[in-house]
C-alpha cells in the first residue's frame, strides 16, 4: 500500500514535517506502506505558474499523480493566521476534482500556541470534506510545548491506527449488483432487538 505525506512546512528544519514523518511512521508500524513525501515548499513555484496558466510542471505533476494514486494521504500545515497556509490550500487547488474522492486522510498541523488547536476542526476538516475525502475522526495539533510531551505522542498513535484501519479496511467502492447480497443492510425490527437485550 501506498501513503503519500503532504508537507506545507517552510523552513529547515520544519516543525510540520517532524509531525508528518511521526504520522507516517506510526501508521507503517500498524501496516506495511511505502512512504511517499510531498514537500510543498519545493513546488511553490510550480504550484503558482499552474494557477496562472493552467499547466503542471514536471515535478507538480508526479506530486499530483502520487496523490491521486495513494491509498491513504497525510496531510499537514503549519498555522497561518488562524488557517492552514495558502500554499497547502493551494496544492489542493490544483489537484483533480476527482483526486480525494473516497481516499483516508489524516490531517494536521503545527502552530506556536495550543490556542490554534480548533484549526483542525474549522479549517481542514471542511477543506477534505468538501474534496469528498474520508477524514480520520482524530486530528493531530502539535503546538511548541507539545513536543517531547505525552499527549501528543498518544494522539499520534490513535490518529495513526484510525488511518491504517480505513487503509486496509474500506470495502471497494461502487454499488453492488442487482441481487447482490453481500453488502445488504440487515434490518432488525425494533421490538426483536428489544427481546434480544432483554429488554
Amino acid at each position: 500500500m501506498k501513503l503519500v505525506v503532504v508537507s506545507a512546512g517552510l523552513s529547515v528544519p520544519s516543525s510540520t514535517r517532524l509531525l508528518a514523518d511521526r504520522l507516517a511512521a506510526a501508521v507503517d508500524r500498524r501496516t506495511p506502506v511505502d512512504v511517499q513525501v510531498v514537500e510543498l515548499r519545493d513546488l511553490a513555484v510550480e504550484i503558482a505558474h499552474h494557477l496562472t496558466n493552467g499547466f503542471p510542471g514536471r515535478a507538480l505533476a508526479a506530486a499530483q499523480a502520487a496523490v491521486a494514486g495513494a491509498d491513504g494521504l497525510v496531510v499537514v500545515t503549519p498555522v497561518f493566521s488562524a488557517s492552514y497556509s495558502g500554499l497547502f490550500k493551494s496544492f489542493f487547488d490544483v489537484l483533480d476534482k476527482d483526486a480525494l474522492a473516497g481516499k483516508p486522510v489524516l490531517i494536521g498541523a503545527t502552530g506556536g500556541t495550543a490556542r490554534h488547536s480548533l484549526v483542525l476542526d474549522h479549517a481542514l476538516r471542511p477543506l477534505f470534506a468538501y474534496l469528498r475525502a474520508v477524514v480520520v475522526p482524530t486530528g493531530v495539533y502539535a503546538a511548541s510545548e507539545d513536543w517531547g510531551a505525552q499527549g501528543l505522542a498518544d494522539r499520534v498513535e490513535r490518529a495513526a491506527g484510525e488511518l491504517a484501519t480505513l487503509m486496509t479496511g474500506l470495502p471497494a467502492a461502487g454499488p453492488a449488483e442487482p441481487g447482490e447480497a453481500g453488502d445488504a443492510l440487515t434490518v432488525v425490527p425494533f421490538e426483536q432487538r428489544l427481546a434480544e437485550l432483554g429488554a
